[in-house]
C-alpha cells in the first residue's frame, strides 16, 4: 500500500477500515510484499492467506491480538512484522512458517514465547523489544542460525547460560532492561560483534578485551565505576571511553544497524531492514 492509501485510511472510521483495506487487495503484488502497517486492523484479512507466494508481510501498528490458521498457508514467507499490536501470546500459527528469516514482535504484551518457536530454524533476526519479558525464553537459545537479537526495553535481570550455543549470533541489544551485572554468558561468546547494554543498572564491567570479534559496545547510562576494557579498535560508547568515534549511543546504534543491513543485503534470504524504534533510541 502506498502513502496515499494510508492517508485515506486514516479518515475511514475504524469499523469500516477493515473492509476498505481488504477491498484494495485484489491480487498478490509483483514484489511479493504486502504492507498493512497502521491500517487499524482488528483481524487478519483472510484474502492475504491466498497469496501463497508472499515473501514479506507487514502488519505493524494495528490492533491485532490473534491470527487465524489461514496465515499458515504463507509457507514462502521470510519476513513477518507483528510489532506494535496487542498480542499477549505469540499465535501458534506463526511457528509453522518455517521459511521465516526475520520476525518482528516488538511493542506487544508478550510475557513468554512458545516452545514451538524452535521450529523456525531459518530465523536470523528476532525483535522482542518493549514487551513484558522478565527472562529471556529458553527457546531463543534453540534458534541456531540467529544472528541478531533485539530484546531491549523489557525487564530482563539476567541471560540464560544456554545463549552461548548461538554461535551465529553477532549482535545483541539489551538496552533498557534491569541488568545489575554484565551478563556472564556474553563473556563466553567471542563471536559477538555488537553488545548494547545501555540504560541498565550495571555497576561494574569486566574486561571484554578477549572478545576477538567485538566491534562496538554501548554501555552508557549505567551507574558503573569503570569502562569495560576492550581490544584495540573496538568502539566504546559510555563514560570514561578515551576514544569514542560515535559519542552518541543513538548514532552508534544506527551505525551498527547499517552494518547489519549491509550484510543482510548480501544474503538473498534477508530482505528488509528496520530502523530503530523510538523506545530503543530513548527519545
Amino acid at each position: 500500500m502506498g502513502n496515499t492509501i494510508r492517508a485515506l485510511v486514516a479518515f475511514v472510521p475504524a469499523e469500516r477500515c477493515q473492509n476498505y483495506v481488504v477491498g484494495d487487495l485484489r491480487e498478490m503484488p509483483l514484489d511479493r510484499t504486502v504492507d498493512l502497517s497502521g491500517c487499524q486492523l482488528r483481524r487478519f484479512p483472510l484474502l492475504v492467506g491466498s497469496f501463497r507466494g508472499l515473501v514479506k508481510l507487514y502488519l505493524s501498528d494495528n490492533h491485532l491480538s490473534s491470527l487465524p490458521p489461514e496465515l499458515g498457508q504463507l509457507q514462502n514467507l521470510q519476513v513477518l512484522a507483528l510489532d506494535f499490536n496487542h498480542f499477549k501470546a505469540l499465535p501458534q500459527v506463526v511457528c509453522t512458517l518455517k521459511q521465516l528469516c526475520i520476525l518482528y514482535l516488538g511493542n506487544n504484551k508478550l510475557c513468554d514465547l512458545p516452545r514451538e518457536l524452535s521450529l523456525l530454524q531459518n530465523l536470523r533476526t528476532l525483535w522482542v523489544e518493549a514487551n513484558y519479558l522478565t527472562q529471556l525464553p529458553d527457546v531463543v537459545c534453540e534458534l541456531s542460525l540467529l544472528r541478531t537479537l533485539h530484546a531491549g526495553s523489557n525487564a530482563l535481570r539476567l541471560l540464560p547460560a544456554q545463549l552461548r550455543r548461538l554461535r551465529e549470533l553477532r549482535t545483541i541489544w539489551l538496552s533498557g532492561n534491569l541488568l545489575t551485572d554484565f551478563p556472564p554468558v556474553l563473556l563466553h561468546m567471542p563471536f559477538l560483534e555488537v553488545i548494547d547494554v545501555d540504560w541498565n543498572s550495571i555497576r561494574y564491567f569486566p574486561s571484554l578485551a578477549h572478545l576477538s570479534s567485538l566491534k562496538l559496545v554501548i554501555y552508557d547510562h549505567n551507574p558503573c565505576r569503570n569502562a569495560p576494557k576492550v581490544a584495540k579498535g573496538v568502539r566504546r560508547v559510555g563514560r570514561w571511553a578515551e576514544e569514542t568515534p560515535e559519542p552518541d549511543p543513538r548514532k552508534a546504534r544506527r551505525y551498527a544497524l547499517a552494518q547489519e543491513d549491509s550484510q543482510d543485503a548480501q544474503a538473498p534470504a534477508l530482505l528488509h531492514f528496520r530502523p530503530p524504534t523510538p523506545e530503543e533510541l530513548h527519545v
